[in-house]
């Protein structure tokens, strides 16, 4: 240690740690070793660690060891199916069971098909019985007939017509409770046996058809129709809502007769509340519908040139066509005899 650093007070014997004797002989001890390993030579003469002449140095013997083997300090838990490796065979199930009916129902429509190449549909609408003396006029199948991404729009319609034809025979009967209570009445209740007797197949054939050959052929022609007379449908029905005096039941009447007859005009704004919603899902679907359209790329030429060449394919159209012909053909020849006669 430098003088700076040393205590000039401390007792240098008490203070120098080596100075105990215990040390002091672990250190003379050490040095003998040291000297002793350092003039040792293992090349010299007298060294009695040489081998012996003649000698021989056995082979290193292999040491006999065995693989570590790691015992388990316990037992490994006993083996439990968990919720997630579980296979729910349920849903599997379903969904091919879903596919199945799928498949069997496109095979259906596929046999359906080839049978209406070769046979002529049958009549299925409206479902009369079978002693009834009219039987049904038309085809209607919405899963044959009409693609599957428009089968709910046309559904949309065909009970909507539906709708509207329980609203006009239930009008019947409100306006029966109208001439009751009040004698001006009496034309409301005739108009409303009209309008049930004519709107109820007009409107059937007018628009509904329309719409449903429509979907089926997609068909512009029968599109124009369809937004044609479905838009003074609409605005018949709005009138029906009012209930102008002496053409049907709505709100006016019925404001105007509930103080008259409680139950009577209660009656009567029912059906106007009828009338109100057919008038709103009539503009909706006619909107829905007109989008439909717009989106399949259909113009205004599309639709007469659909209508030329229907009417000319029409077997009616040529019959007379032809027979016009014929006619006029006759005409001309018996002109032509007469005049060589003279």
């Amino acid at each position: 240690m430098s003088e700076i650093d040393s205590n000039p007070f401390a007792d240098p014997e008490a203070a120098n740690p080596f100075a105990d004797p215990s040390v002091q002989q672990a250190r003379g001890g050490q040095q003998t070793g040291a000297g002793a390993v350092d003039d040792y030579n293992p090349f010299a003469e007298g060294n009695q660690t040489r081998p012996t002449a003649g000698a021989t140095i056995p082979p290193p013997q292999p040491a006999q060891t065995q693989p570590a083997i790691m015992q388990p300090s316990n037992e490994p838990p006993p083996y439990t199916e968990s919720s997630a490796q579980r296979v729910d065979t349920a849903d599997l199930q379903k969904r091919q069971e879903e596919l199945e009916k799928k498949a069997a129902e496109l095979q259906r429509k596929e046999q359906e098909m080839r049978n209406m190449q070769y046979n002529e549909r049958a009549n299925n609408w409206p479902p009369l019985p079978k002693f009834c003396p009219v039987g049904p006029c038309f085809y209607q199948d919405f899963n044959v007939d009409i693609p599957m991404e428009f089968q709910r729009t046309v559904k949309i319609v065909y009970y909507l017509w539906l709708f509207y034809v329980i609203v006009l025979f239930l009008n019947i009967w409100a306006s029966l409770a109208f001439f009751i209570a009040d004698p001006d009445g009496g034309a409301t209740f005739g108009m409303s046996i009209v309008w049930f007797v004519l709107f109820t197949p007009c409107s059937f054939i007018c628009w509904y058809r329309p719409l449903y050959k429509a979907f089926r052929s997609d068909s512009s022609f029968n599109f124009f129709v369809f937004f044609f007379i479905f838009f003074f449908q609409f605005i018949c029905t709005i009138i029906q809502c009012l209930g102008v005096t002496g053409y049907t039941v709505g709100w006016i009447n019925s404001l105007s007769t509930i103080g008259k007859s409680t139950g009577a005009g209660a009656f009567m704004l029912f059906i106007s509340l009828f009338f109100s919603v057919c008038a709103v899902g009539m503009i909706v679907m006619l909107l829905k519908v007109h989008k439909i359209y717009r989106s399949t790329g259909a113009s205004f030429d599309k639709a007469k040139q659909e209508f030329s060449t229907g009417v000319m394919k029409n077997e009616t159209v040529q019959g007379v066509a032809a027979n016009a012909a014929q006619g006029a053909v006759k005409g001309m020849a018996s002109q032509y005899g007469s005049n060589n006669k003279y």
